[in-house]
């Protein structure tokens, strides 16, 4: 009467936690063996201690008493790998905790890489660390695993709270020790996934034949760690006799993860009692076989009755294990398997949620793991962000009515928000029931078309991170179980969404900052066609330093470019943004591609050892089809002629940026017009699979044959560039999927295709001048002539004019030989080239100044103007556009006017 009467939710107060994570134990603890056990234990004690992570320490087969460390969650690699190993007679938690056999808290602060304090020793294992700096607050808490023999290991916490533990929290921690400790002192038993009960010690005359057909024998110094295997012993193990270390470590490390722990301890507990030490096993070998293997081994003592060595012998019982199997009894009943079933995916989740590491592998391994544990038909995550609860995640609901619910504000009614509000999980048997308590919004049971639910607020770190909804198509009583159950995942599922949120918003962040740093589009040019791809690596990789651009220069020269930062991170993508700003930079002085790579080399080498570079940077001339390259470590570029042959141009690639030393060489070719420029990366033709000649060759195979789909080249923009664009587009994307078949990449690939025009006879002349005063009427005649031909007379006055100035400041101030060209493209350039090295530079003329006023006449009157060097000289060039703009400098004079008022 009481239950039909309680229509309220079940509260569960702070301090009670703990008593129902004990229950949690209870019903999943039986099924849990090896390191699924002790990765359950991580979780279940950083949920209580609101931890950023945790360790489990087994002590080593070995005298002195080091702890081995065999289980991580939720830290980072680098600072799980600094403790591997530890003094167990050292300071450190883990240590105290197993050599006191009671929990102990030591603070984080000033910690190199986990060694709070040796400072000076570096890593357990002795090799050096880097600086690791954790937070201030930052503790370990640590408490033994206890068996009936005493300590065999200790498992760690580290958290951010600067408080101490509470009683009740510590009470759990110590009982969440022992618990494990009494399971791994079970070593002798069979794991119960194994299903073949009684194993171990099969009767004398057993009717199963042992076929024991070799024999192994160890020899093992405990001290020192050496051991000695003979030739059975190798064949069994798979290890091939010159590589064997005779360590015991390799032993170690051959056997099965999931058996490893509770191997350690029965070795442990046989060395301290002095017994006879009996263990059965699976082992991995090194090519991929597994096995069974049973083994015993005699202790050996020294005078002084100390543990020294152990002899002994092994051999394969695999057979054996497959006859068992085929005699094993049938299962439990219907509830016994239920049970078994639950508890076994309540294992996959806390093992999956470990290992996710966005918010959609959370999501994902609740859907996979919580819906089929308790019958569930709908799922929904939601994150607490300002005043509204965002879904993220759900399955079973269709996404209008996700859509409505976030709409309502957290502060509102709903039972999502409630819970949350509350931090309290509320659970709703029936349709009728939720009307009743929720009446503001009677209407959403039956748009979501659920009857019962369990509204979970999920709680990480002490602070609220959002709400998780699990529903069912039918009416349904939550048992106690059940309720607890669920209330424990909670904090499972919190603190896997609290790292998925913040790993999704670095990630982001990191991805936005890289593809910002790429250009957005590639400029449309009469000289070029181009189309690119950029594809990140593996959602586990951070960023890299690809880039690529296609740079215009004047008198229809562009700059195509690609380069590769070395590493991974935000680091190597700024660095990237450096050198992209610097080529840009650079490239409009018109640097020849040697003279370019020479300065950002130097620029490389002052961000210190730390960072190199490749680059490959070319120029490609429209007017006379030459193309001139450099490079500095990169791969070549793949050349695709228009009759459909494919070379890679053959030249030394001198060192990558940063640890080149200059001049670098340069590549001068002549390409027909037509070709294909292929530049990439090392991520798009080497793989941990196949090296960078293998993908060299296998992009040569690709691109053969593919020119001939393309359209016929034109020199106009309009007249094929859009249905060559597209070409070029749908050959990046044949390349990706052919070089990179796998839906992730390891290393970051970047390809850039540029399919190169020629400038029609047509739209060039070229005149040489005298040196002398003559040549500046002369240029105005010519430019006047070719202009009518063009149907530009619109622009000879203006043309005139600039020709005239330019020429004029020739004879005045440089040396001939001198040429006037004029190009008509997109644009009009017009150039005037001299034998002379000096470079023109605007000054501002006093009013009393008689001269100075000729290159402000020449800015003012062209769109574009500079300067670049030649073999024999310089070139001073101007452009225009083809139809005459409205002058915006001095607007209410003409050509003719400006030049009476600026010329000297």
């Amino acid at each position: 009467m009481g239950e039909q009467r309680a229509r309220g939710p079940r509260i569960v107060p702070a301090g009670q936690v703990s008593e129902e994570r004990k229950r949690l134990l209870a019903e999943v603890g039986d099924d849990l063996w090896g390191i699924e056990l002790l990765r359950f234990a991580i979780q279940q004690a950083v949920a209580e201690l609101g931890g950023l992570g945790g360790m489990v320490h087994l002590r080593g087969p070995s005298q002195g008493g080091g702890l081995r460390l065999v289980a991580s969650s939720g830290l980072p690699p680098a600072c799980a790998q600094a403790w591997e190993r530890i003094d167990g007679n050292g300071p450190l938690a883990p240590a105290r905790a197993f050599r006191d056999a009671g929990s102990v808290r030591v603070s984080m602060a000033n910690v190199v890489a986990g060694m709070p304090q040796q400072p000076t020793s570096g890593r357990p294992d002795g090799s050096s660390a880097a600086p690791w700096s954790w937070p201030v607050g930052t503790a370990m808490v640590a408490v033994p695993l206890l068996c009936p023999g005493g300590p065999v290991g200790a498992l760690s916490v580290v958290t951010v709270a600067s408080h101490e533990p509470s009683p009740g929290q510590l009470a759990f921690f110590d009982a969440l020790g022992r618990w494990v400790g009494e399971r791994l002192s079970k070593s002798s038993a069979t794991p119960p996934d194994s299903r073949l009960a009684g194993r171990r010690e099969q009767p004398t005359g057993s009717h199963l034949p042992q076929e024991l057909q070799t024999v192994g024998t160890w020899d093992w110094d405990i001290r020192t760690g050496d051991v000695i295997w003979n030739d059975a012993m190798l064949a069994l193990f798979g290890v091939d006799p010159d590589t064997f270390d005779g360590r015991i470590e390799t032993w170690m490390g051959i056997i099965h993860p999931d058996d490893l722990p509770w191997v350690l301890a029965e070795m442990d507990e046989a060395i301290c009692a002095g017994r006879m030490y009996s263990s059965e096993y699976r082992v991995c070998r090194p090519d991929g076989t597994s096995a069974w293997v049973r083994t015993r081994g005699r202790l050996v003592v020294d005078d002084n009755g100390e543990p020294a060595r152990m002899i002994g012998t092994l051999w394969d019982v695999t057979k054996t294990h497959d006859d068992l199997e085929a005699l094993t009894e049938p299962g439990p009943g219907a509830a016994e398997r239920a049970a078994a079933e639950r508890a076994s995916r309540i294992k996959q989740l806390t093992r999956a949620l470990a290992e996710a590491a966005t918010v959609r592998d959370v999501v994902e391994a609740c859907a996979d793991h919580v819906l089929p544990s308790f019958g569930a038909a709908g799922l929904i995550l939601a994150f607490l962000e300002g005043g509204h609860l965002r879904p993220v995640g759900f399955t079973g609901y269709s996404k209008e009515f996700v859509e409505r619910i976030a709409r309502i504000p957290a502060s509102g009614g709903p039972p999502i928000a409630e819970s949350l509000r509350d931090r309290t999980p509320m659970f709703v048997n029936s349709v009728e029931e939720y009307i009743e308590r929720y009446p503001t919004t009677a209407e959403l049971p039956a748009a979501g078309g659920k009857k019962a639910w369990a509204f979970l607020p999920l709680i990480a770190s002490g602070h609220p991170v959002g709400s998780c909804v699990v529903s069912f198509s039918e009416p349904r009583r939550f048992t106690g179980e059940e309720r607890n159950l669920l209330t424990a995942l909670s904090g499972l599922v919190a603190q896997a969404m609290e790292r998925a949120r913040l790993y999704d918003k670095e990630h982001t962040r990191a991805r936005e900052l890289q593809r910002g740093l790429l250009p957005r589009g590639l400029p449309c040019l009469p000289a070029v066609t181009a189309a690119a791809r950029y594809l990140p690596a593996g959602k586990d990789m951070e960023v890299g330093g690809d880039w690529y651009d296609v740079i215009p220069l004047s008198a229809d020269r562009v700059a195509i470019v690609i380069g590769d930062v070395m590493g991974h991170g935000v680091a190597e993508a700024v660095t990237m943004a450096r050198l992209r700003t610097a080529v840009r930079t650079l490239a409009d002085l018109e640097l020849s591609p040697d003279e370019l790579l020479s300065h950002l080399n130097d620029l490389v080498s002052d961000l210190g050892d730390d960072f190199y570079a490749t680059c490959l940077y070319l120029v490609y001339d429209a007017t006379n089809r030459s193309c001139a390259l450099a490079r500095a470590g990169h791969p070549p570029p793949a050349v695709v002629r228009p009759d459909g042959t494919v070379l890679f141009p053959e030249a030394d690639p001198n060192s990558p940026l940063g640890a080149a030393t200059p001049p670098f060489d340069i590549v001068d070719m002549e390409l027909p017009e037509g070709s294909l420029l292929v530049l990439y990366t090392d991520g798009l033709v080497e793989s941990p699979t196949f090296d960078i000649d293998q993908g060299m060759a296998q992009l040569a195979k690709a691109l053969n044959g593919t020119i001939t789909g393309f359209p016929p080249c034109r020199h106009a923009p309009d007249a094929a560039g859009p249905q060559s664009a597209e070409c070029l587009e749908c050959l990046c994307d044949r390349l990706t999927t052919t070089l990179l078949p796998g839906e992730e990449t390891t290393d970051d690939a970047a390809l850039l295709i540029v399919r190169t025009h020629a400038l029609p006879g047509d739209d060039m002349a070229c005149w040489p001048l005298p040196d002398h005063p003559r040549a500046a009427g002369e240029a105005r005649e010519h430019v006047r002539a070719q202009l009518h031909d063009w149907d530009l007379d619109g622009l000879s006055m203006t043309t005139e004019l600039l020709a005239s100035e330019l020429v004029g400041n020739v004879v005045r101030h440089a040396r001939g030989p001198i040429h006037l060209r004029l190009l008509r493209s997109n644009v009009l350039t017009c150039e005037v080239s001299d034998g002379s090295l000096t470079t023109p530079r605007i000054r501002r003329a006093a009013d009393t100044d008689e001269g100075g006023r000729g290159l402000q006449l020449v800015a003012a009157l062209s769109h574009r103007w500079g300067t670049r060097f030649t073999a024999n000289g310089k070139c001073i060039w101007t452009e225009q556009p083809l139809k005459p703009e409205p002058a915006t400098l001095l607007p209410e004079q003409s050509p003719l006017e400006l030049y009476e008022l600026l010329s000297d």
